[in-house]
């Protein structure tokens, strides 16, 4: 297993546009540095803001040793807290979804108001202060309908990814929408290599038969291409914007987020078979059912997309240096009614079986990696600009973090 030192030390020797050397995706010390420098610190997406609409919806949160509590409170506000209580640390939320009037700690009782707060505590003493022992608050920030928390004591600044986010989204209804449908599923693969993949349509053609009845496989139509922007996603981003729909390619100066409207092919208007609107009923105020989708990232956990009848959410959670958890939620409008507005299996079925393919491709990449005789392989820079972006962020993500004396031992 890889000390801190040992793996600084392998991200600055790491070959420019070529895959990551084998410890990366295989190293359980790879795999805490992972967690301690980027999940620990970075914003996480947690959920859609519909899915607690009334007070006292909860939903648990799992992210390594972390358990987040996030919960909609008296007031509408959502919050979230760690799933520790401050008694003697059990945990306070047993399921990973409910309702209560207020937070009980199953072991002794403790009892906890929706902001935090300690409302009863048996037999503590004249001495004792409620006051002071609420449960730990988490950093969450809610932005155009979507949570976002940050396991940190200090939470890395925010502004400028929620400034672009409330503008881009703005045309998207979020906040007045609902889950159709969710699915998580468990890839036998380090979490990057999931991103890796996320980053390029270079296997689409070949692997995604349902998703390419829609998609593009241009890589110049989202970015992740060396040749620059296509013409077409001009053209596309200026229809747009013309109905005030931000669609324009921006990015983060660390790379951390990005957000472009993508065109989808001609004539398609959603992820369909057919594509044709998968819901009659949109959650969007786009004219046109032709906008193509919204393609959002914020690293190290979310993607998303954003179509002109509905959003699909994606976030990933690793489990181990060589598990990650990905769960995707479909978003209709909150009165779309299945079976009249929308028929759950055609919503469903493209993203379902490209998730299934998507986690093929992800287990078979990490068994050949496995084997010794792996070696970086160099990208495609026509059709993998966006792997190596990630990649570029990842590696200055672990050395920007680093403190300074293990950045000089890794010399």
């Amino acid at each position: 297993m890889l000390s801190e030192t040992d793996v600084l030390a392998l991200a600055k020797s790491r070959r420019p546009n070529h895959s990551l050397p084998r410890p990366f995706y295989v190293d359980p010390g790879v795999f805490r540095v992972d967690m301690d420098r980027i999940w620990y610190r970075e914003w996480l997406f947690s959920i859609p803001a519909c899915e607690i609409p009334k007070k006292g919806n909860y939903v648990v949160h799992n992210v390594g040793d972390y358990s987040a509590i996030i919960v909609r409170g008296e007031d509408g506000v959502i919050r979230a807290f760690h799933n520790s209580c401050r008694h003697r640390g059990s945990v306070v939320c047993n399921k990973p979804k409910g309702s209560r009037p207020k937070l009980v700690c199953p072991y002794h009782q403790w009892t906890y108001r929706l902001d935090g707060s300690l409302a009863f505590a048996r037999d503590m003493g004249p001495d004792f202060d409620p006051k002071e022992h609420g449960l730990r608050p988490i950093h969450c920030r809610e932005v155009a309908g979507l949570v976002y928390i940050c396991l940190a004591e200090t939470a890395p600044p925010f502004e400028d990814f929620a400034a672009e986010a409330a503008r881009y989204l703005a045309p998207h209804d979020l906040v007045h929408s609902k889950i159709a449908f969710e699915s998580t599923i468990v890839e036998k693969g380090n979490w990057k290599l999931v991103w890796e993949n996320n980053r390029e349509c270079y296997h689409c053609k070949s692997n995604h038969p349902a998703l390419c009845r829609t998609f593009p496989e241009d890589a110049r139509l989202i970015g992740n291409g060396a040749g620059g922007l296509a013409n077409e996603l001009d053209v596309h981003v200026a229809r747009c914007e013309a109905v005030g729909a931000p669609s324009a390619y921006e990015v983060a100066p660390d790379g951390v987020w990005r957000f472009v409207r993508t065109p989808l092919l001609e004539g398609a208007e959603s992820y369909t078979m057919d594509g044709k609107a998968a819901v009659a009923k949109p959650n969007s105020t786009i004219p046109f059912k032709d906008a193509g989708s919204l393609l959002k990232f914020l690293y190290p956990g979310t993607w998303n997309h954003f179509l002109s009848d509905h959003a699909i959410v994606f976030r990933v959670t690793p489990i181990s240096a060589m598990e990650t958890e990905v769960t995707t939620k479909w978003l209709v409008h909150e009165n779309a009614v299945e079976g009249v507005d929308y028929d759950l299996q055609r919503l469903t079925e493209v993203w379902m079986a490209t998730n299934a393919e998507d986690q093929k491709v992800v287990e078979d990449n990490q068994r050949g990696i496995l084997s010794p005789g792996y070696r970086p392989g160099p990208y495609s820079l026509d059709h993998e600009a966006g792997v190596i972006q990630f990649g570029d962020w990842y590696a200055d993500t672990l050395l920007r973090t680093a403190p300074e004396r293990q950045l000089l031992a890794a010399e």
